[in-house]
């Protein structure tokens, strides 16, 4: 019926928490869990300034032979394009399971330590090429600093910055009953099955009412809708519509 790939272990830090109960459908996906329209409109902004940068660059470099020029102004705005969307295009990892008991996830996000590494030694190499460049033109010192002095900075930013590894650093668990979802929706915006529930949280006394997305695979929601709905009570609406996808809270 379906055709997800085989889930992944879970980190360390998250358990199921109805582990012991027969699983009736589970898969792991990594998605955008924000508003994707936000996100592609500061990249295109920022695309838009770093284009204006680079004929700073360019003007700048007027001395220089024209190949040169146009390679540096082109490495600037690639890489700087590169770091840019590795900020607004970030994934995080979703795992679903599906028990007698009801619906649950986990959803985790690791700090990227690789990117550490690779800002550490791609700094440091374009800087040996800027500094011997700036042997031939003095105008490449420029470049140095806008280039890899930048890359640096945002090394050392984001090294010794705890808030900023943690802000990147997420490990989340929910889980929720079958007689808890009081709506069930196929998004029409968004590769998204729409669960809304209505829970009592620990230390309160009131319900809180919202909403969790399930993330699929392309083409698989309506199956995984299909699936869902027998576990619903008979009078829990089943609908399409536009669903929002807001970014995830602790």
């Amino acid at each position: 019926m379906f055709n997800f790939s085989k889930p992944l272990d879970l980190p360390p830090q998250l358990h199921w928490k109805y582990a012991n109960e027969p699983e009736l459908l589970a898969w792991t996906i990594r998605a955008r869990n924000y508003n994707i329209f936000v996100a592609n409109s500061m990249s295109a902004f920022m695309s838009l300034l770093l284009l204006g940068l680079s004929f700073f660059l360019y003007s700048a470099y007027h001395d220089l032979n024209e190949p040169w020029r146009i390679l540096s102004c082109l490495f600037f705005f690639t890489f700087m394009s590169f770091t840019i969307s590795c900020m607004t295009h970030q994934r995080m990892n979703f795992a679903y399971r599906f028990t007698p008991s009801g619906v649950e996830y986990c959803e985790w996000k690791d700090f990227p330590k690789w990117a550490l590494t690779f800002l550490k030694w791609f700094s440091g190499m374009t800087a040996i090429i800027f500094i011997y460049l700036a042997t031939i033109d003095p105008t490449f010192l420029i470049g140095a600093l806008i280039g890899p002095g930048g890359m640096g900075l945002m090394y050392l930013s984001m090294l010794n910055s705890k808030r900023f590894q943690e802000m990147h650093t997420q490990y989340h668990h929910y889980a929720f009953r079958w007689e808890e979802l009081t709506q069930l929706a196929i998004a029409t915006n968004r590769e998204v099955v729409d669960l809304k529930y209505s829970v009592t949280q620990e230390g309160n006394d009131f319900k809180t009412n919202w909403s969790l997305n399930v993330f699929c695979k392309r083409k698989q929601k309506e199956a995984v809708a299909n699936f869902i709905k027998p576990y619903l009570s008979p009078d829990v609406p089943f609908i399409k519509a536009k669903v929002n996808v807001p970014m995830s809270t602790d």
